[in-house]
């Protein structure tokens, strides 16, 4: 991980990969957001826990795109 120099110190550079809440990430791929829960309920969409904070890494819903595009594809 990256640092960045700041008066109080080294502090870690913000991650590439930024995490959504789970309402950002239903706007993101524009569904409800209970679908968006259902969604990580079942485990298509990963998503982690901070605290007690459920939070989605963007890329994980890009792969659940690119997934959904090559099942397509492949019907």
């Amino acid at each position: 991980m990256t640092t960045i120099e700041s008066a109080a110190g080294a502090v870690p550079a913000a991650p590439t990969d930024p995490v959504l809440t789970v309402e950002e990430a239903a706007r993101y791929l524009r569904i409800g957001r209970t679908s968006m829960y259902a969604l990580v309920s079942s485990g298509e969409v990963e998503s982690v826990t901070i605290g007690r904070l459920r939070r989605i890494p963007r890329s994980a819903l890009d792969d659940y795109v690119t997934r959904l595009r090559s099942a397509r594809r492949a019907a």
